[in-house]
């Protein structure tokens, strides 16, 4: 430990500590704009600076490392005037229409300038660099001139193995965008959403689809059904000043009914019927000598990413369609026919934690209902999903608490974990273990795949044989095990891939946080405990037990699925 004053108070710190650090951890908050921990680190910003005694100018707080006997000042007037006049000169090129901006009352610029009492008409006068408005993606809007060149999309980017978005040009014109100036939809943009969720202000934001899903509500010709993923019910509750980790389930689905959705569905009986259809295909692939290592093909920016660089792997994708396009297309079919509806007269919002969702409706083979019948018409982000419940007025934190229709609103523990990485894993592996022993085994908690880390592997000893396992998240990952794979180095039958570091608990489509939160809090862990729990205290914990994933084999889908697989 190392001996130091801050704000001439003696604190004990951990050696090795930044002053950033050391101040968190003596109690004290020092604002930040580009820093996030392990991520973006830089020291560009400047909004963190702090004195040092004996330093001849102020330092950069998130990456100056302490020393024995450092005394330092967060809070004089000369660090007070020197943030002002930098949050002043960002405002001086940024695009202050806040009232109308998305984030607004989550922008952390908007927050810092608030804490310092600077106004935006305390912004200096003069040029404003030229702006680029990118809409050409289906899932994101990226604003130039709201960016403050922080460079924590860039970041965010390179840790997903894409670093399709960089600085370009060269003093005032510097500004984050593609190679070449290229829209985002001529590069190789896996739409996961991480730099939209790193994002501290509103430079990008995921492309709304409020109005289109109010459109279909107010519709009288449409029976609009809304699905829900497992993940949505530990994180909404963030946007309405809920504790990180809040299981909202019930409040969510008060919610969604009080907006006019005909039946609300959690899509967690989508989960299961995956399970049943990975998991035998992982079965069928052992047993009759098929392409291992067999790979999840639940997340869309995964299967993005594995299209772009690991195509001659696309074999050992599973043959299954997501869980979100699986109930999408039941829902225009068997739960369609069941009640007598037209599917063209169905329409399916679904309320999803990733914003490479909305790319992935519009793939071909989406239409399992028939052509011009999409299986899903609109995707809902998390934040989306909180905006639409605050225009509507509701209450949401003294909301009662209703359960899921009936219909799919009977799940398992099984497809709660899903939103957790690890969870496609596990799920599967307790069906995959139930049917190559033939008996219902009372172990079905692997702990081996649990966790945040960014890549796990297990060996589990079934029905006298090893089944060797891996699971990643994020795209830096996946890319290491994907190698691994490539040439011959990892000897796997079941590998689960989710394309957000954490999984869909911290998927692009999620609340935001400010970086100090999304620093030194785990979200990831804290937001999958509370699946885990929901699964520990369901009655039902594996996906071949559900009555109505039974019910639809036996009354629609036979002996073979016709819609859950890819043509």
């Amino acid at each position: 430990m190392f001996q130091i004053k801050i704000n001439d108070m003696p604190f004990s710190v951990p050696k090795g500590s930044t002053i950033l650090e050391a101040a968190r951890f003596a109690g004290l908050h020092i604002p930040t704009l580009c820093f996030l921990k392990d991520l973006n680190e830089i020291g560009a910003c400047r909004v963190c600076v702090v004195e040092v005694k004996g330093a001849r100018s102020l330092v950069a707080a998130c990456v100056h490392p302490v020393s024995e006997g450092m005394e330092i000042y967060t809070n004089t007037p000369k660090v007070i005037e020197a943030r002002k006049t930098t949050l002043q000169l960002l405002l001086s090129v940024h695009n202050r229409s806040c009232l109308s901006c998305v984030r607004s009352g989550s922008c952390e610029l908007q927050a810092l300038c608030h804490d310092l009492g600077v106004d935006i008409e305390d912004a200096y006068d003069g040029d404003m660099p030229d702006t680029i408005y990118d809409d050409s993606t289906a899932h994101m809007i990226r604003d130039n001139s709201k960016c403050i060149l922080c460079r924590r999309c860039v970041a965010a980017c390179q840790e997903q193995h894409t670093a399709v978005i960089g600085p370009n040009g060269r003093g005032f014109d510097t500004h984050i965008a593609c190679a070449f100036e290229l829209p985002l939809d001529r590069v190789a943009c896996i739409s996961c959403g991480q730099c939209i969720v790193n994002c501290p202000t509103g430079a990008l934001v995921e492309k709304d689809q409020i109005q289109e899903a109010m459109e279909l509500l107010h519709n009288p010709e449409k029976h609009v059904v809304v699905q829900v993923a497992p993940s949505i019910r530990a994180t909404l509750g963030e946007c309405f000043d809920m504790p990180i980790g809040t299981n909202v389930k019930g409040k969510m689905v008060s919610a969604l009914r009080r907006l006019g959705f005909t039946q609300v569905f959690d899509a967690d009986f989508g989960a299961d019927m995956t399970i049943l259809e990975e998991a035998n295909e992982l079965v069928e692939r052992i047993q009759n000598g098929g392409t291992l290592p067999m790979i999840t093909s639940c997340s869309p920016g995964w299967i993005k990413f594995c299209e772009y660089y690991f195509s001659d792997l696309i074999p050992n994708l599973s043959s299954c369609k997501s869980p979100q396009q699986m109930q999408g297309a039941l829902t225009k079919t068997w739960y369609a026919e069941k009640n007598g509806l037209d599917p063209r007269k169905v329409a399916v919002v679904s309320i999803m934690p990733c914003t490479a969702k909305k790319f992935e409706i519009g793939r071909d083979d989406q239409d399992a209902a028939g052509p011009g019948i999409p299986d899903i018409d609109v995707v809902l982000t998390t934040r989306e999903l909180g905006r639409m419940i605050k225009r509507a007025g509701l209450d949401f934190v003294n909301l009662p608490e209703e359960d899921f229709d009936p219909a799919m609103g009977i799940t398992t523990g099984a497809g709660a974990i899903f939103g957790a990485t690890g969870g496609v894993m596990e799920a599967a592996l307790r069906t995959a273990a139930d049917t190559l022993t033939g008996q219902s085994l009372d172990q079905i908690e692997y702990q081996e795949v649990r966790g945040t880390a960014g890549i796990k592997e297990a060996v589990y000893q079934v029905a006298g044989m090893e089944v060797k396992v891996a699971v990643a998240s994020g795209m830096k990952n996946a890319n290491e095990l994907m190698e691994k794979v490539r040439k011959g180095e990892a000897d796997y039958h079941f590998i689960e891939i989710m394309g957000c570091p954490g999984g869909c608990v911290n998927g692009g489509g999620q609340p935001t946080q400010p970086a100090i939160v999304r620093s030194f809090t785990d979200l990831k862990a804290i937001r999958a405990k509370a699946l885990y729990d929901e699964d520990a205290n369901l009655p039902l914990r594996k996906s071949h037990d559900s009555p109505i994933v039974k019910q639809v084999y036996e009354e629609f889908l036979g002996n073979r699925n016709r819609f859950a697989h890819t043509s």
